[in-house]
């Protein structure tokens, strides 16, 4: 079937890509879905910090490549074997399949799956090969999802149905951001009664670790930011208080639970630094491969921390994408606050650069 995409031409092109336009949007070829996948009618879809990461160079991808990963559709057909998703039900994309017989889906989350990752890395789906093409060659899959376009194949395993009673926006952010960010707390470190969670980075998955600190009950919750604007949403969030990073460094502030969802060496080696003794480090951000930070082993030794390396919030997405869509439900977790703008897919350029100036939590491309 013919779709429209944003697919990403080259990697690393000079901005400012409001201009230089590295993602072409228009019409591509899309196979049905083979064995164990789905057509899915895209309804939604977050462009994160993991889309950037591609355009900017920050991570090496195959071009062309449609890009997306966080997402939410309906199903429109099924492909053979497929008895445990049906015509019309509402999923949410997760950028990490899980095949669930390697030895990395056997750790419950903790560590990513093998051969995902290895289909992730390819430009390939779960079950092999590609499904789009444009004019006649191939287009890579952006983490098993491709979701900025109208339609998307995936594998069963890179979707988790939800009721319909969750919106399309909500459903897309739960998939990444969400269960990136909340994962970091609901598995890799889930803080004790009464300690205190600290978040360094209010993106999209900082903002998540914030919403579930809050939800969960934990003590102080500390949000730290370089941007006004975001440090006073957090305090809307439920933050009992908030830093620039220059006052982090400068003070004496701790954290029980420390969440580096920034993705920047520097703010990792702040984020140790703020973590009280007998406390626990996660880094959820993304650096560049090349970057490197500076750590003190005494300190790790005589202090008694724990650092924790959190990869998609080490989720089982089936498992976990359920647990935060009731909380949704249950107001403990407004999702939706998470959503600066929606925006049209012939944006998505404009969307990056907003997203790299630092001036949106989420933009969700509307469908």
């Amino acid at each position: 079937m013919r779709i429209t995409g944003a697919v990403l031409e080259e990697v690393g092109r000079a901005g400012p890509w409001a201009q230089t336009r590295p993602l072409t949007v228009g019409e591509l070829d899309l196979d049905g879905p083979g064995p164990g996948e789905v057509l899915v009618r895209m309804e939604a879809a977050g462009v994160c910090h993991s889309d950037l990461s591609v355009v900017d160079g920050n991570r090496s991808r195959p071009v062309p490549m449609l890009l997306g990963h966080e997402g939410a559709g309906r199903v429109v057909t099924v492909g053979a074997g497929v008895d445990d998703l049906v015509v019309g039900q509402r999923v949410v994309m997760t950028f990490l399949p899980r095949c669930g017989a390697c030895p990395g889906c056997a750790t419950g989350g903790r560590m990513p799956c093998g051969p995902g990752s290895v289909s992730n890395g390819a430009g390939e789906l779960l079950g092999g090969g590609r499904r789009l093409s444009r004019d006649g060659a191939p287009v890579h899959h952006h983490l098993g999802v491709s979701a900025f376009a109208t339609h998307a194949v995936v594998d069963t395993r890179s979707v988790v149905p939800v009721e319909d009673d969750v919106p399309p926006d909500v459903a897309a952010v739960l998939g990444c951001a969400v269960l990136t960010g909340g994962g970091a707390l609901l598995n890799a470190a889930p803080p004790e009664p009464g300690q205190s969670v600290l978040v360094v980075g209010l993106g999209g998955v900082g903002m998540a670790a914030l919403l579930t600190a809050v939800a969960l009950g934990a003590g102080e919750v500390i949000a730290v930011d370089g941007v006004a604007a975001k440090r006073a949403q957090a305090l809307d969030l439920g933050a009992t208080r908030v830093l620039d990073p220059a006052e982090l460094g400068a003070g004496d502030v701790r954290g029980d639970v420390v969440v580096e969802a920034a993705g920047n060496a520097r703010a990792f080696e702040a984020a140790l630094a703020a973590t009280s003794p007998g406390g626990r480090t996660v880094t959820v951000g993304l650096p560049h491969p090349d970057a490197r930070a500076s750590i003190s082993p005494l300190q790790l030794v005589a202090e008694a921390r724990t650092v924790i390396g959190s990869y998609l919030g080490s989720a089982v997405p089936r498992r976990d994408v359920p647990v935060f869509a009731q909380w949704w439900r249950e107001g403990r977790l407004p999702v939706e606050a998470l959503v600066s703008s929606t925006i049209e897919l012939d944006q998505v350029n404009e969307a990056m650069e907003e997203l790299a100036a630092a001036r949106a939590v989420r933009q969700v491309i509307r469908f």
